[in-house]
């Protein structure tokens, strides 16, 4: 065995993106090795858990009574963190890292996060076995994943849609000039479809259905967009299962709220940004990555609504733990953006 060979069945780094919506493993050498949602089915009688993931998610809004799913994030912040420890626990063992050295992990977590919370991620990551624990705020680690020039004098924006969270940052001299973080993102985007057809179809829709609406065709801007799909749920008035058909101009009602919250964010961010930079985000553009930027039409619409280029990145999915995996390759280097924890305050 070659001595790189041995170091690399021995090094064992790892970077989680720990989203509301869904968690992403990034392992050094490897690449993204998890890729599932964060959800998890428990046993109610004995807290055991049956399912984590995809299979759990398969789950939702289906289980017998015997059975509940869970999501252990919510606006991304950790819930629930003896289950989200469970979760990240599975999913690490999941990439079967080395079990001789304890590895380093890095985790991406929402910038808006509380110090309380943050004490709350890196004590799940050291029960998980981490020998060392580095936070990173989401939109800097999706924009290392990006490739933005972080470090340079110049400034970026960046717009991060999760499933909790959106987080909105301009970033410059690898440090996060000013940012916004909404809790209002994908999961919010599904609600506001169910709520719709609660009020004005008396319909009760489970969480899969309204998210498969929102992707087939959910659309942000006045799309004169003429799909439209047959959507099963529950008449709440009869009381039996009934069939309706919606248009994609209604998911757009349905959504308009979220929208706009997610539009005077950025407004807002945009408003607070120091002239030069501001011009530099003239010239270059707003990046938009997350779950939530593959909606279509809304890249259009802040275009119109900001006047400024707006560009979808790659894999909007996997930037953040692709940003974060980045950094496993030069921790030293990308200490300036590392969130500092308690015990480097002191030292």
């Amino acid at each position: 065995m070659s001595m790189s060979m041995f170091k690399n069945y021995f090094v064992s780094d790892i970077a989680i993106d720990l989203g509301t919506a869904n968690t992403l493993v990034f392992v050094k050498g490897k690449g993204i090795l998890v890729n599932e949602p964060s959800v998890v089915a428990i046993q109610k009688s004995n807290q055991e858990i049956v399912a984590y993931g995809a299979e759990a998610k398969e789950m939702l809004g289906r289980t017998p009574g015997e059975i509940l799913t869970v999501r252990p994030l919510k606006d991304g912040v950790i819930a629930d963190f003896e289950l989200a420890e469970r979760m990240m626990r599975h999913f690490i063992r999941k990439v079967k890292v080395s079990r001789l050295v304890r590895p380093r992990i890095v985790v991406a977590i929402p910038s808006g996060i509380t110090d309380v919370e943050k004490r709350a991620v890196r004590d799940s990551a050291e029960h998980v076995g981490a020998r060392e624990v580095y936070l990173i705020s989401e939109p800097m680690a999706a924009s290392i994943g990006v490739g933005l020039p972080i470090n340079e004098p110049v400034g970026s924006m960046i717009i991060d849609i999760g499933g909790g969270t959106t987080e909105i940052a301009v970033i410059a001299l690898s440090g996060i000039v000013n940012d916004t973080s909404i809790r209002i993102a994908g999961d919010e985007m599904t609600e506001s479809i169910i709520q719709y057809f609660k009020r004005k179809y008396n319909l009760l829709i489970g969480e899969n259905t309204a998210e498969m609406i929102k992707c087939t065709i959910g659309s942000a801007g006045p799309v004169v967009d003429k799909a439209s799909m047959t959507v099963k749920g529950r008449d709440l008035v009869a009381g039996v299962p009934k069939t309706i058909e919606i248009t994609a101009e209604e998911v757009q009602e349905a959504l308009s709220e979220s929208i706009d919250a997610i539009v005077e964010a950025v407004k807002l961010c945009l408003e607070q940004t120091p002239p030069e930079l501001a011009a530099d985000i003239l010239d270059r553009g707003i990046i938009l990555t997350g779950g939530g930027s593959m909606l279509k039409g809304l890249d259009e619409r802040l275009r119109r609504e900001t006047s400024l280029p707006i560009v979808i990145s790659d894999d909007p999915l996997t930037c953040v733990v692709r940003g974060a995996g980045k950094i496993l390759d030069d921790l030293e280097g990308y200490q300036k953006v590392l969130f500092k924890t308690r015990r480097e305050y002191q030292s």
